[in-house]
């Protein structure tokens, strides 16, 4: 933060009060520019952060003049930088973000630097969520269980989070148990308005979470980065970005009584997408917007990465205030937040038509006219009204292979596999639900959603109705305030008595940490070929994602979880068919257990309280006994284990010189993999359980560990001899050269079919480098580094693609991978490229953002893309083959 005399704006610096001159801001208002007031919101705390930060060297007054004109700038690809107010990290992302910090902490020392230049400068939190799986479920003790299982599996990568807390200033972890980082996010670390010794700004942030969006339901502008991004911001860089466009989107009506906040929610995704929004800020006014609570409106921002866009912002109102009161922020905190938001006019009042500002383009949706719904069976965009869904679903049987089809022949659909469990006897078909599960940051900070539930399941058990014990079905809080509220209003006890015990507090179902299926219905969904269903309250859905036995997932809110699981298929029409008979031979319908909205509001009013907030985050960071007994070294540099197989120094900076060697043109490479649209990062990025035939797996066992230890992927991004070895390890990932979905490609010199990594392996020890060819939206889903890691690992030069997801593309550019796009109509098909060609790429020595460069194939054909350094500062990166290595560079001269 700059607030000295170097600032050119220090003449905007005056007290909040006149009466405590201590107190002080930068008074956006006394520019005296009329063009500030018609700034959508979001783009106000961008110039905000420029003014506070500007230094004529990092930023620039020319910087704040283009945030201030950005009526025109919009449109015309204008970089600025953004210095975010703090970072947030998850523990599948933080490890390696930490991971990185100590190797480079070790390569500014082989440099001849101070490695205690590395360090955060801005504060960090990281809250460890990631880890916990769904191994224990329907029973009281499933929490603790899952707990013991979850330190007794990650306790190295815990010892080593914990050194990083005390060997790293400016850090804060919260232990594992405490919630889902997006939550605790919400209800305890966001300020809204930083005091920071008495100067105010407003809080803003970047994380290593695409849902870090979560928080601009709350006016705290923030979105989901790279690990590699965020590491930079840690070190005091900041983002540069194109100044983006500003989509308002204006809600208007009531929503009906029977409507969730997540049928609103999927009903915006759907919309948004036809939109089109990628790369853009959405931010929500009109007075629809009033109606909604704090937890409605982050419902529906932490949904922004399934519309695509980059933050989807609601400035905060006087409903932000009753929230920070009811989540238990002091009454200084309060007042210090109004009347700094007030005074530099971020304070909105949403049934003020007047204070709308400017937007590049204004799409409207009327409340009224959304209807119960779902999203799937693959995508989180998919949406289908609950009526249609048994319709849908049989139409998705038949349909061709894709986004909505599974291709299974007529004859095969209405297949039933009997099997037995606890020596009962069922029956699978296709469209069973096989996991239900109450999950993820979309809906559990919700107090309305998960309330609506404990009331659909208390009427549920009255009612005699149950749950099929062979599904798994589950509870993951994404706080303990949850479990607080469920059990003072009663509802907690029902809703365990339909299996929906709590088994942990963190993201669990929804990154693909469900756990095991039980054997009898793995067998059955296997000996039929079934189409088995997840439903979970989650934002994911992709294909593998979930469980790799359950191929259609739906996402919804957590009331019709709990409703899929009693009828126990999705192929159920809600509205003519019973959930079913209870025990006296009468059909309970749906409609007849379903809460109203007054109901829910009733109960939350009554029990979501702030004593609730007090008392569970004032002993968050203590209450973990076994991470307070945690013990873990106090050295400033990290003494590797070269046994571990969870935390091993990356190879990132081997051979790494004090200054950047040129950039090479890439010759004569070969195809790694050739690939169509919507690859996301689930099908890049190791994810999910090691398959026991895969390469990370016979790594493992070489280090002599059996099944049972493996773990997941995401628990051990620590070691890039793992990730590497996972990287495109996907069983749902379908490459062209094989005409089937799976891990597998094929060697082009030898026509032989290997595991991708084992591919990528033989083109390294030759000496040959790799592309890879793409479709449209490439590196869609989570902000996951390893999909830029990973490939970097295998050789990955550079990606052709159709189009790029924003963080996807970044990541590329941080780890020194060159992302290429086809120019416009140009697709891999109508350039007649098969991918067996061997690709040359011409780089230039003196480059442009977004300059046109050739491709040459063997054949002769040439053909232009276009780099996608989108800044001059992504093409110093470029120079320097990566973000991380400019850093230590940057560090190592100080």
């Amino acid at each position: 933060m700059t607030t000295g005399v170097d600032n050119p704006f220090q003449y905007l610096v005056e007290p909040l009060s006149p009466d405590d001159p201590q107190q002080c801001f930068y008074n956006l208002s006394k520019l005296g520019d009329p063009r500030y007031e018609r700034l959508p919101f979001s783009i106000r705390v961008l110039l905000e952060s420029a003014v506070r930060n500007c230094d004529e060297f990092l930023i620039k007054r020319s910087d704040v003049e283009n945030i201030l004109n950005w009526k025109q700038t919009q449109s015309q690809n204008v970089e600025v930088p953004f210095r975010p107010a703090r970072v947030i990290l998850q523990d599948f992302t933080g490890v390696p973000a930490v991971v990185d910090f100590a190797a480079m902490r070790d390569a500014v020392k082989k440099l001849g630097g101070d490695p205690e230049q590395i360090n955060p400068v801005c504060p960090a939190d990281l809250v460890i969520d990631h880890s916990i799986q769904v191994d224990f479920h329907r029973k009281s003790d499933s929490l603790q269980k899952n707990q013991d299982l979850e330190f007794d599996r990650n306790k190295e990568r815990f010892q080593f989070l914990k050194w990083g807390s005390k060997a790293f200033r400016n850090m804060r972890i919260i232990p594992p148990g405490s919630g889902i980082v997006h939550q605790v996010n919400l209800e305890y670390l966001a300020r809204v308005v930083f005091n920071h010794d008495g100067f105010f700004y407003p809080d803003s942030l970047v994380g290593t979470d695409s849902h870090t969006t979560m928080i601009d339901g709350l006016g705290v502008l923030g979105w989901g980065v790279g690990g590699i991004e965020a590491e930079a911001v840690m070190l005091g860089q900041p983002i540069s970005m194109v100044l983006p466009e500003v989509v308002g989107y204006r809600l208007t009506g009531t929503a009906d009584k029977l409507i969730t906040s997540t049928d609103i929610v999927l009903t915006v995704t759907k919309h948004l997408r036809q939109v089109g929004v990628v790369g853009k800020f959405v931010e929500f006014f009109g007075p629809g917007v009033a109606q909604l609570s704090i937890a409605d409106r982050a419902t529906i921002a932490n949904m922004c990465p399934e519309y695509g866009a980059t933050a989807a912002f609601f400035p905060v109102d006087h409903v932000s205030i009753q929230y920070l009161e009811q989540t238990g922020r002091g009454a200084e905190t309060l007042a210090f937040v109004t009347k700094y938001l007030q005074a530099v006019a971020m304070f909105r009042d949403y049934n003020n038509s007047a204070q709308t500002p400017d937007f590049t383009q204004v799409v409207e949706l009327d409340l009224n006219t959304v209807v119960p719904c779902c999203s799937g069976p693959k995508r989180p965009q998919d949406k289908i009204p609950v009526s249609d869904m048994k319709k849908d679903f049989e139409g998705c049987l038949q349909a061709k292979q894709g986004f909505k089809g599974f291709q299974v022949s007529p004859a095969c659909s209405g297949a039933s596999i009997p099997f037995q469990f606890n020596s009962t006897e069922y029956a699978l078909q296709h469209g069973s639900v096989v996991i239900a599960a109450i999950t993820s940051c979309t809906n559990t900070s919700n107090p309305s959603v998960m309330l609506g539930a404990g009331l659909l399941a208390k009427k549920a058990v009255e009612c005699g109705l149950s749950v099929k014990p062979y599904i798994k079905t589950s509870l993951s809080p994404g706080s303990g305030v949850v479990t607080y509220y469920l059990k003072e209003s009663g509802v907690l006890d029902y809703l365990a008595q339909l299996g929906f015990d709590v088994v942990g507090y963190g993201c669990m179902t929804c990154i693909g940490n469900s756990g095991p299926l039980p054997e009898p219905v793995v067998e059955a969904i296997t000996q039929g070929d079934l189409v088995a269903a997840g439903v979970l309250s989650g934002n994911r859905n992709f294909e593998g994602r979930v469980h790799p036995n359950v191929q259609a997932n739906y996402l919804a809110s957590p009331p019709l979880v709990i409703a899929y699981a009693i009828a126990g298929t999705v192929r159920i029409d809600f509205d003519k068919e019973p959930l079913a008979v209870n025990a006296e031979g009468k059909e309970i319908f749906l409609r007849d257990i379903w809460p109203t909205r007054e109901e829910t509001q009733a109960i939350e009013k009554t029990f979501v309280i702030p004593s609730m907030f007090k008392e569970v985050y004032e002993k968050i960071e203590k209450v973990n006994e076994r991470w307070n007994s945690l013990e873990a070294p106090s050295e400033k540099l990290y003494t590797w284990d070269p046994n571990s197989t969870y935390i091993k120094s990356p190879p990132f900076f081997d051979g790494l010189t004090s200054q950047p060697q040129p950039p090479r043109s890439i010759e004569s490479a070969y195809v790694l993999l050739n690939l169509g649209d919507s690859v996301t990062t689930d099908h890049i990025s190791p994810a999910g359980n090691i398959a026991r035939t895969s390469a990370a797996a016979r790594y493992l066992t070489d280090k002599g560990l059996n099944p049972r230890h493996f773990n997941s992927y995401g628990s051990r991004r620590g070691n890039d001899a793992v990730m590497a070895r996972g990287t495109f390890a996907n069983i749902r990932l379908f490459n062209k050269f094989l005409n089937k979905p799976g891990p597998q490609t094929i060697h082009l010199p030898t026509g032989d079919t290997l595991d991708v990594f084992d591919a990528a392996e033989r083109y390294r020890l030759a000496g040959l480098p790799l592309v890879v060819l793409a479709g449209k939206e490439y590196g869609s889903g989570s902000s996951r580094d390893w999909a830029a890691k990973g490939p970097f690992l295998l050789g990955i030069k550079a990606v052709i693609a159709e189009s790029y997801e924003r963080i996807h593309r970044s990541n590329l550019v941080g780890m020194g991978v060159i992302p290429l796009e086809f120019l416009q109509g140009d697709t891999a098909d109508s350039l007649g490229l098969t991918g067996r060609e061997r690709y040359s790429i011409t780089i230039p020595e003196k480059l442009s953002p977004r300059m046109i460069v050739d491709v040459k194939l063997d054949t002769g054909k040439v053909f232009q893309v276009r780099m996608r350094y989108d800044t001059d500062v992504e093409l110093a990166y470029f120079h320097h083959g990566g973000i991380l290595n400019y850093m230590i560079r940057k560090m190592s001269q100080n």
